[in-house]
């Protein structure tokens, strides 16, 4: 899907006739990036990613169209930078509480999908989630941006497979047969959950999601 490329010209002089950048101008081009992706990604998590023309993305971010294509050739290529940024950002955060040895690492996967039920009663219930708003809509429509929605949810299951690791081995979890196919589960149905929650618009809908976590991580018998 190419939506609104840069014609081959505008490349060609561009790349013909580079600019000196000063540090000054780069930190202003970067916060130019971002500004788009803020912008982009605060109206898709409202309405989805087709609903939401370019237009609207740069009269919120307030910069001229020209701008848009200095840094992504095409909408497509704008939607695959905002979800590698959302992953990003979430990867650091989750990274962060699995790193807190302060407590087990059974309290911190508890943490970790409670904070799920936080975020949407915070929210009143909106889904602030890029990779839940945009994983039904955008896989058969755009293949790079599938991928990286793919990618960073493997990405989470793998790091919730290594906190049930970590749970294992220093006592506060059961000792599990599998702990990425335990990992998935409970990522597809927090998934799941999220999905209830919206269309509800209550956070009731993780009432199963708790229950069923809290007896899939189990603490030791002793």
């Amino acid at each position: 899907m190419q939506l609104d490329g840069r014609s081959t010209t505008m490349r060609s002089v561009m790349s013909k006739h580079p600019e000196p950048v000063t540090a000054e101008g780069a930190e202003a081009r970067h916060d130019t990036r971002d500004r788009i992706l803020d912008a982009g990604a605060e109206l898709i998590l409202g309405r989805g990613f087709s609903a939401v023309g370019l237009a609207e993305i740069l009269g919120r971010a307030q910069v001229p169209k020209g701008s848009f294509y200095y840094y992504f050739g095409s909408k497509e290529d704008f939607g695959v930078a905002m979800l590698e940024r959302y992953f990003q950002d979430y990867d650091a955060g989750v990274v962060s509480l699995f790193n807190d040895t302060r407590i087990t690492a059974r309290e911190r996967l508890l943490r970790y999908f409670l904070a799920w039920i936080d975020l949407h009663e915070r929210s009143a219930c909106e889904v602030t989630c890029l990779a839940v708003k945009l994983s039904g809509e955008v896989s058969d429509l755009s293949e790079p941006m599938r991928k990286v929605l793919s990618t960073g949810m493997t990405r989470m299951v793998e790091r919730i497979a290594t906190a049930i690791e970590a749970g294992v081995a220093d006592g506060s979890l059961a000792p599990v047969q599998d702990a990425h196919e335990l990992a998935e589960g409970l990522y597809a149905m927090w998934m799941g959950g999220a999905l209830l929650a919206k269309a509800h618009r209550t956070v009731d809908a993780f009432k199963s999601c708790v229950a069923q976590t809290e007896v899939l991580l189990a603490k030791p018998k002793h």
